[in-house]
């Protein structure tokens, strides 16, 4: 079974965020962050990670395609899910578009030790986890990184219905 990794980049400096992904052995950073900048943490920018990730054998690449911040349709089955934002991520999650960009992560971690970056550094509090669940349903193992020697298995978010690949957050 193949592993994942998810990791947020808080606000740790550019060199504590290094030495997280490095204790891991992470060689590729796929960021799912919809807007890959921020004005408090400029060390996480999309235009400058890439060059303080290369030296240390790291790849990174942005997924615009599984960044979060979707409005949830009228009609959205995940009502078991009280953020919009995140009831607006899981419609995202049953279109083409999602469906690619996970296949895309999944050849990808069958070549490097893949982790996959957004902001908030708790998985449970941010889009990352319900990727999580899309991944695990598809096969892979998923670990949140914590800390350089701390990681947590994901576990499917309780009382989610799954029809193969499919996941319903019906509550």
């Amino acid at each position: 079974m193949q592993t994942v990794f998810t990791v947020g980049h808080s606000n740790r400096s550019l060199e504590d965020f290094i030495q997280l992904l490095t204790a891991h052995g992470v060689e590729f950073l796929a960021d799912v962050r919809t807007a890959p900048r921020s004005r408090r943490n400029p060390q996480f920018n999309k235009d400058t990670l890439p060059d303080a990730l290369a030296p240390c054998g790291i790849t990174y690449r942005h997924f615009p395609e599984l960044g979060g911040w979707r409005t949830p349709r009228p009609d959205s089955p995940h009502r078991g899910l009280t953020s919009p934002g995140f009831r607006g991520y899981a419609d995202y999650m049953e279109t083409p578009e999602f469906d690619r960009a996970v296949r895309v992560i999944i050849e990808l971690a069958e070549r490097y030790r893949l982790a996959y970056m957004c902001a908030e550094a708790l998985p449970w509090r941010c889009h990352r986890w319900l990727l999580s669940d899309a991944l695990t349903v598809r096969g892979l193992r998923v670990e949140h990184i914590l800390t350089p020697t701390r990681r947590q298995a994901h576990r499917l978010t309780p009382g989610v219905q799954v029809q193969g690949i499919t996941l319903i957050y019906a509550g």
